[in-house]
């Protein structure tokens, strides 16, 4: 009756996988399942374990990349948490720089420097070139052209 134990982890692990579905939840369902196989081959408890936690390894190493490549390929995937935030825009609140400064991304304030160390003014646009743990980091945009006044001929007045 072991091996029940086994299949039920396993199947709680897929359910689990259905909310989640990054892939990984599935990989330890299979070394469960393989642990159900070393317990039905008359394995000791110890040795159950050890194959259940090297096949998800292994799954999670070598079969995971291989799925979520062909995944890729044939859905497109949107990003989620701060990886959606990348490319999108935002509004220097206090100046930044190279190493310090915070902006308005996605209506919420974020710590913020820039990508090449230029300092930015307060409410300069700016894009965010990707994010490093708490901290987005930013490239300045071209402001939008002005709509109040002649437009610039390029060359200076005598």
């Amino acid at each position: 009756m072991g091996w029940l134990w086994w299949v039920g982890g396993a199947l709680l692990l897929g359910v689990l996988e259905m909310i989640s579905l990054d892939l990984v939840l599935i990989m330890f369902a299979g070394g469960a399942l393989a642990g159900g196989v070393a317990y039905a081959l008359g394995a000791p408890l110890v040795v159950q374990f050890v194959v259940a936690a090297v096949t998800a390894v292994v799954l999670l190493l070598l079969l995971r990349p291989w799925l979520l490549r062909h995944l890729r390929s044939r859905v497109d995937l949107p990003e989620t948490n701060a990886a959606a935030l990348v490319g999108r825009p935002a509004v220097v609140v206090t100046d930044v720089d190279g190493f310090t400064g915070r902006v308005k991304l996605a209506g919420e304030v974020w710590t913020a420097r820039t990508a090449d160390g230029t300092a930015l003014p307060a409410g300069a646009p700016v894009l965010v070139v990707r994010i490093d743990g708490a901290t987005a980091v930013v490239a300045a945009t071209a402001p939008a052209p002005r709509t109040d006044g002649p437009p610039a001929t390029g060359a200076a007045p005598a």
